[in-house]
Formats: structure tokens, C-alpha cells, sequence
């Protein structure tokens, strides 16, 4: 930082001082300007003459004025405008105390609004060259008359202009700030919204395939002693399932990942393309699943969206594992995917009779601690699709799901 910088960043830290500075300058250049003789006969001439003492007195008051120029601006600029007006109805010769005018002028245009600058401006300017157009000792065309309304005018414009810039500066940071802030309430959403994607992934993956360890497990240690072969099946499924279950939390946990850390795995999300293999692990567990398909894609028709796709997966993943946990032993599950138009309709419908799914499972009705419907509710409406759950007439529970085949881009994009 140079030695100017220095003293400016002192100067600016105390106004006081930098005003009285001020004051003292316009002091000594009004004091130099009256011994200036405009009108000798060789011209504009240097002499050493005394003011008088009433103009002595004008030009340490205007001055002195100015040291409070930022506390009272109009108040100074009404004194230092008395003043001007006395000497230049009095004075003869004339001495230059209307400089203190135009420093309190510019210090008014700089605080204030425009309207006002204008307002003052046009007054003080008009007030000031009429009267010495009118009542002072030089002619009404003479150019010192002609130098107030000039000086007057160019410290308003002067002070207009700082005011300007001062509040085009201000603007400009306060855009900057608030487009910091906005940047950073966005990442905090993003993330937000990431934490709650990988929370539903890894309930979702969890959820599933610890239910049909839970179920295989339990058939292992039933059958154990009396047929050891399905035991084996059984704990056959039990390592399948466990290794499915590590592989997707490895796939979810992976987008936790750190620049620098292993690569993840790169498997693509689950779909619906998955659906026959998804229900076979549950048929596998004992749970008799029927699955019935017409989403085809039309003719020109778009795709299924990779987050639809995950979503679809999802809903029937946790709609059957809600079915495996609560229906019931002798419980049967139907699965529906149907295109109809720009949706795509999901239902999974159960005759349990257990206390869980079967009546409203536990996941959506208070009765049980698990969040599978608050999940399931939540990744559908952040695809702007709709979630209908409740008992069925007669007993068992039904899911519906309705998502949109094309999702907007503000949907939560769940695919990895």
C-alpha cells in the first residue's frame, strides 16, 4: 500500500479532521483570491492590499462553516450561502467567499436525493446571482456575476455525480452479495436433496434385502435338521441377497465418495427391466408374486426417464417388502405397471391378513416404526407424481402410484 493510499485510508477513518483540513484550504485559497485584481489596467493583476475587515470576517465564517459540512449539509449550505450573499452585495472589491458555497453545494448534492439537489441547487444558484446582478457594486453582465451561477452549478453537478456512483457501486455489491448468498442457499438445498435421494436409496436397498435375509434365514433354521438340502437353498438365497444389499449400498454410498477416493462402481440404478428378477427374490422367500406388464413404449414416443425408472423400481421394491414383513404367510401380491398416455401407473395390490400390510402397514399409518410409505411418498412427489396407499375392501392393501414419463427439470434427479 503507497504512502497516498495510507493517508487517504486515515483521512477517511476520521471526517472531522479531513473537514477541518478542508475548511482551512478553502480559508487560504479565498484569503489568495482577494488580492486579486481582476479589473487593472493591465488586467487581471497580483496586489497587496488588506480586505477589509467585514470581508475578513465573511470569509473565516464561510470556511469555518464547512468544518460541519457532513453533520448539517443544508444548514451549511444555508449559512454559506448568507454569507456569499452579504459579500457579494458588500464587498467592493469583491472577495471569492462564494467557493464556500460551492463546497457546502456539493456536499448537499452528495448526501441527498436528486429532486433535492435540483430543488436547492436552482435556488441557491438563482438567490446568489441575482443579488449580485442586482444590488452588488459590479454590472449586472460583469463576469464575476456570471461565475457564481457557473461555480454554483458545477458543485451540484459534481456532488449528483459522486451520489451516483456511489449508489451504482452499492448496487453492484449488494447484487454481488445477495448472488453469493442465493449461490449458497442453493448448494445447501442441493445437498439437501441428495442427503434425502440417498437416504430413500439406502432404505429402499436395506429394507428389502433384509427382509428376505430375515425370511430365508428363518426357513434355513427350520428346516435344518429334517431336509438339510433346502436349508441350503435357503442360505444359498440368504448370500444372494447379502451380496445384491452390499452391491447397491456400494453403488449408493459411492456418490459419497470424495475427489481423490476409490472409484465407485459404475452398475447403472435399477428399473423396470429388473422387475421379473426383483419379484423372483421374493418368490424365492416364499412370497407368491404375480406380475403383470404393458408398458410399452409407443410409436415415437419417449422413453422412460432414468429417475421414472428408478422410482418405478422402488415403489414396487418397498410395496412388496412391505407385504413380505406385514401380510402375512399365506399372503399373495399382484404387481401392475401400466403406460397410459404420459403416465405410467404402478399398483401392487395383497390379500395379507396380517396385522401390518395387510390392514395399512405399519409404514404409513403410525402402527409401526418404519418410513417405507413416507419414502415411497417422497420420491414420488418430487417427480410431480401422485401416491394413493390404503386397505382394501375386504382385507389386504393397495399401492398406486401415478409418474409422469416426462419429469421437469426441477424434479430430483435420482439416478446416480
Amino acid at each position: 500500500m503507497s504512502t497516498f493510499q495510507r493517508a487517504r485510508r486515515r483521512l477517511r477513518a476520521h471526517p472531522f479532521a479531513l473537514d477541518a483540513a478542508l475548511a482551512a484550504g478553502v480559508l487560504v485559497c479565498i484569503v489568495a483570491g482577494s488580492l486579486v485584481e481582476p479589473h487593472g489596467p493591465d488586467g487581471v493583476t497580483w496586489a497587496l492590499r488588506t480586505p477589509d475587515a467585514l470581508s475578513l470576517v465573511l470569509m473565516v465564517l464561510g470556511a469555518a462553516a464547512l468544518v460541519l459540512r457532513r453533520r448539517a449539509p443544508l444548514a451549511v449550505l444555508a449559512f454559506t450561502g448568507g454569507v456569499s450573499l452579504v459579500e457579494s452585495v458588500t464587498g467592493d472589491p469583491r472577495a471569492p467567499v462564494a467557493m464556500c458555497v460551492v463546497v457546502a453545494l456539493y456536499t448537499v448534492a452528495s448526501a441527498t436525493d436528486r429532486p433535492t439537489t435540483w430543488r436547492v441547487g436552482l435556488l441557491t444558484m438563482t438567490v446568489l446571482t441575482g443579488a449580485a446582478m442586482i444590488a452588488g457594486p459590479l454590472p449586472w453582465y460583469a463576469q464575476e456575476n456570471l461565475a457564481i451561477l457557473a461555480w454554483t452549478g458545477i458543485g451540484a453537478t459534481a456532488g449528483d455525480a459522486v451520489r451516483s456512483r456511489r449508489a451504482f457501486v452499492q448496487a453492484i455489491r449488494e447484487r454481488a452479495e445477495r448472488a453469493e448468498r442465493t449461490r449458497e442457499e442453493e448448494a445447501r438445498r442441493r445437498v439437501a436433496e441428495e442427503r434425502l435421494r440417498i437416504a430413500r436409496d439406502l432404505h429402499d436397498v436395506v429394507a428389502h434385502h433384509i427382509a428376505l435375509v430375515n425370511v430365508q434365514a428363518g426357513v434355513a433354521a427350520h428346516v435344518m435338521d429334517k431336509r438339510p438340502d433346502q436349508a441350503k437353498e435357503a442360505l444359498a438365497h440368504v448370500r444372494e441377497a447379502s451380496r445384491s444389499a452390499l452391491g447397491e449400498l456400494r453403488a449408493t454410498v459411492g456418490l459419497l465418495r470424495q475427489s481423490g477416493d476409490p472409484e465407485a462402481p459404475t452398475e447403472p440404478a435399477p428399473g423396470l427391466d429388473r422387475l421379473d428378477d426383483l419379484a423372483g427374490t421374493f418368490r424365492n422367500a416364499g412370497l407368491r408374486v404375480l406380475v403383470a406388464r404393458e408398458d410399452q413404449r409407443p410409436d415415437h414416443a419417449p422413453a422412460l426417464p432414468a429417475a421414472v425408472d428408478l422410482a418405478a423400481y422402488r415403489v414396487v421394491q418397498e410395496a412388496l417388502t412391505n407385504v413380505q414383513k406385514h401380510a402375512g404367510a399365506e399372503a399373495k401380491a399382484e404387481v401392475s405397471v401400466v403406460r397410459v398416455g404420459p403416465h405410467l401407473e404402478i399398483t401392487v395390490l395383497d390379500d395379507g391378513t396380517g396385522t401390518g400390510a395387510g390392514t395399512g402397514t405399519g409404514t404409513g399409518n403410525g402402527k409401526g416404526g418404519g418410513h417405507g410409505l413416507l419414502g415411497m411418498r417422497e420420491r414420488v412427489t418430487a417427480l410431480r407424481g401422485t401416491l394413493t396407499t390404503g386397505p382394501r375392501y375386504g382385507g389386504g392393501f393397495r399401492v398406486h402410484a401415478i409418474l409422469p414419463v416426462e419429469t421437469h427439470t426441477s424434479a430430483v434427479q435420482d439416478g446416480p
